[in-house]
């Protein structure tokens, strides 16, 4: 028996769960125990009766590590199948690289778990859409971990818009910087792996190369083999916090332009990309810029931006541009500029309006617990996310063509372009195809 049919079968006697109520425990494994998920899990551990028993990372120091955190009685484990095994556990968090959210998900859902899965959601477009089937077949909760659907005051800022406050809104505008230059993240040289990495299944799905550490931990997401660069990292975020707000889920066009220009690094993915997506009414842009920090520019006293690291940077946020005035928002806040009346020097179209607030990973956190109490939907449900990761996606296979595309959202293909439409998958590598359910 094959490892993904053994996996199946194993999950195959697993019942639905019980219904819970505020009091019952909620036993949580933990996939994938570096920084981020050692983190989020904390969140949800501070949850009253919520409890990690077990934990897997393909690099033992990391599973070790968190065994240590979430007490003594925790199993720690090299391969999450084996988490997968524990029948206690009612749900999983999977905070593994990019290229294991998929397969993770599919085979925790299979398992009778409902799970926390780590934006972006898939690697690319046709694992996202196994996800969603795999949560649906299964009756499992998955929550994608876009933690801004949690934000009150995006829900603020989508009242102001749909309210027509703003007025007519027909631009709109993201935006990802940080300065990298001129190094990047560096070179380093193919090497053995650590002795407590499995660097095989580390690779999984991506196409087995020899141990680089840049290719592992914090920088993989330079990687196409692992993600999709800052657009499917910092953007799926703001995508999916402008579908929130405009009411939408999908493009119908998207052109690209971009390139690897300054850095001089191992990485792969673009240092500079921008994204032009035509929706349904208005225009969005996307930048990406890993060789200045400034983004939009331009600050108010006394406010705090989201990831500032100077006097002077606004590294990251969304922009919606009104005929009464432009509304900036990031994770921690938004400002209202408004627009002069036509004539006028003095008087405005609308009023100025500003707040700030903290990051609400906290509350996604929480939600996904109360979910599975039956006390609160999700936030973000699976659906959501896969729409909102399915946007970058088609941001990078419109810049690896260099064509506009046209996207059939119902049918989820790329109209007439066969390259373009085989990028919305990949070969994987065996062991690690996509089941087929």
């Amino acid at each position: 028996m094959n490892r993904r049919r053994w996996l199946f079968a194993a999950g195959s006697a697993v019942t639905a769960g019980r219904v819970r109520g505020s009091n019952e425990r909620v036993n949580v494994g933990l996939i994938g125990c570096g920084g981020r998920g050692r983190f989020v899990a904390g969140l949800m551990k501070k949850t009253p009766k919520v409890e990690f028993t077990a934990v897997a990372d393909v690099y033992l120091a990391n599973a070790e590590r968190a065994r240590e955190w979430a007490g003594p009685e925790a199993k720690a484990y090299q391969d999450f199948r084996r988490l997968l095994e524990h029948k206690e556990l009612d749900a999983v968090l999977v905070a593994t690289p990019d290229h294991w959210h998929a397969l993770a998900t599919i085979f925790a859902c299979h398992a009778g778990k409902h799970v926390y899965v780590e934006k972006p959601l898939a690697h690319n477009v046709r694992e996202g859409r196994a996800m969603v089937d795999a949560a649906h077949r299964a009756n499992r909760l998955v929550q994608a971990g876009t933690q801004q659907r949690s934000a009150e005051h995006f829900r603020e800022v989508s009242e102001i818009i749909r309210s027509g406050q703003l007025g007519a809104v027909h631009f709109v505008r993201i935006w990802n910087y940080f300065n990298l230059s001129p190094d990047g993240i560096g070179r380093a040289a193919d090497g053995e792996p650590p002795a407590d990495l499995d660097w095989d299944m580390y690779c999984g799905a991506a196409p087995k190369v020899p141990y680089n550490p840049l290719r592992h931990l914090g920088t993989y997401r330079y990687f196409w083999d692992y993600s999709g660069g800052m657009i499917t990292d910092y953007g799926t975020h703001r995508f999916d916090t402008v579908h929130q707000i405009m009411g939408v889920d999908s493009p119908r066009t998207v052109s690209a332009s971009g390139g690897r220009f300054a850095l001089r690094d191992a990485g792969e993915v673009p240092d500079v990309l921008q994204v032009t997506y035509e929706y349904a009414g208005f225009v969005l842009s996307y930048e990406m810029c890993m060789i200045s920090g400034h983004g939009l520019g331009g600050r108010s006293a006394g406010m705090r931006y989201y990831n500032a690291h100077g006097p002077l940077d606004r590294p990251h946020g969304i922009a919606f541009y009104g005929t009464n005035g432009a509304l900036f928002c990031d994770r921690i806040g938004y400002e209202i500029f408004p627009d002069l009346k036509k004539g006028s020097s003095t008087d405005f179209r609308m009023e100025r309006r500003a707040k700030n607030t903290v990051d609400a990973t906290p509350l996604h956190a929480a939600n996904f617990i109360d979910a599975i109490r039956g006390l609160k939907p999700l936030a973000s449900p699976v659906d959501i996310g896969h729409c909102s990761t399915t946007v970058p996606h088609l941001g990078n296979i419109a810049f690896k063509t260099g064509r506009k595309l046209v996207w059939n959202a119902q049918k989820e293909e790329i109209e007439n372009d066969r390259e373009a439409s085989r990028l919305l998958s990949r070969q994987a590598r065996a062991p690690w195809q996509l089941p087929v359910l």
